[in-house]
């Protein structure tokens, strides 16, 4: 999983539409997470109670939803998708559940639940990661390189009805370079900022489950709004840290459009001059739901400023390993596509 943030992988990788094809070998590099300073370890705080029996495709009780006709040694749970690592992910060091930092947003209270996809049985003690844009499309070490924008009237926040066809080309104004096309994933970008915000791991319970605190993503040019995630496990949890063991798998989590357009409605959401890729129109999500990434989301319908809670199982193939750094470019994708997915954010 992890390691100073030095330690980053290099790996070119490009973008596919959240293809599988699971590589069933064991991943024996050694991996470490370097605690940043005291009070790393931050509750959750009062979201973690609503989140506590959130968790998607689960029955009450906490136990997993087995399919009706699911027979014996046949998998209860489809295999989460596995995604694109994109050029932004550090190699986490920051152990912490309170990932918000000083950064503006809707409150968002994420649940997550890691699971064997053949046996059901939760994973405990494995190490999550997760990392996001802030409200306005900025990713945290790499501000410079970043694509979103905001500032002034909102000439491009979402409105009305999206459309399942993406149109033309962007016409906000983003900050940073300006990379386009779909949004592709690419191979690992080096930080070029300090900066931490809206990153962090922490471990899993013996339910398999682990809550994070932060704020609702916002949105860049050529994806959708989405959290990356990876999942490792098969390792050891040290005075230092996380050690060893194979990366199972890397995702995404994906909002429907009714949470998007309401939060564009919100500030500093509603800042944003970037204009926005619908769930429909994104290259990574494969429009498969839950197995998809798709989070079950609770909020106020009404005011949805007060906080969403997003939950979600992850049923993973724990003896795999599945880094999201050899991702293919979708079949179909032209030369020119592909050259500009290489630098663009995912």
């Amino acid at each position: 999983m992890t390691g100073n943030s030095g330690n980053t992988e290099n790996t070119a990788g490009t973008e596919h539409d959240g293809g599988q094809g699971p590589r069933h070998k064991r991943d024996l590099t050694r991996r470490k997470v370097v605690v940043a300073g005291a009070g790393a370890a931050v509750a959750v705080g009062a979201g973690g109670a609503l989140a506590a029996g959130a968790f998607a495709g689960e029955k009450s009780g906490n136990k997993p939803k087995a399919a009706a006709s699911a027979s014996a040694g046949e998998a209860c749970y489809k295999l989460t998708s596995e995604t694109t690592e994109g050029p932004y992910y550090i190699d986490a060091d920051k152990l912490r559940q309170d990932i918000t930092e000083d950064k503006e947003g809707i409150p968002l209270t994420l649940a997550l639940k890691v699971i064997d996809s053949e046996t059901c049985k939760p994973l405990a003690n494995a190490a999550v990661d997760v990392w996001h844009c802030d409200a306005l499309g900025i990713y945290s070490g790499y501000e410079s390189l970043s694509t979103g924008g905001g500032g002034g009237a909102p000439t491009d926040a979402p409105s009305g009805t999206p459309t399942d066809v993406p149109t033309g080309t962007p016409t906000g104004t983003p900050t940073g370079e300006p990379p386009s096309g779909g949004g592709g994933g690419g191979g690992h970008e080096e930080p070029t900022d300090d900066e931490r915000y809206l990153r962090g791991t922490w471990k899993t319970d013996r339910q398999g489950r682990v809550t994070f605190k932060t704020v609702f993503p916002g949105w860049y040019r050529g994806r959708t709004v989405h959290i990356h995630t990876k999942v490792h496990v098969n390792g050891e949890w040290t005075d230092a840290g996380y050690e060893g063991g194979n990366t199972c798998h890397t995702g995404q989590f994906f909002f429907d459009e009714e949470s998007v357009l309401a939060s564009a409605e919100v500030e500093p959401y509603s800042t944003s001059t970037t204009e926005r890729t619908t769930l429909t129109e994104d290259t990574i999500y494969d429009q498969s739901g839950v197995q998809g990434g798709l989070l079950k989301l609770k909020y106020d319908k009404k005011n949805i400023a007060k906080g969403v809670v997003g939950s979600i199982t992850m049923g993973v193939e724990p003896d795999a390993t599945h880094e999201g750094t050899d991702d293919a470019v979708q079949p179909g994708a032209s030369t020119t596509a592909s050259a500009e997915a290489s630098a663009s954010a995912s």
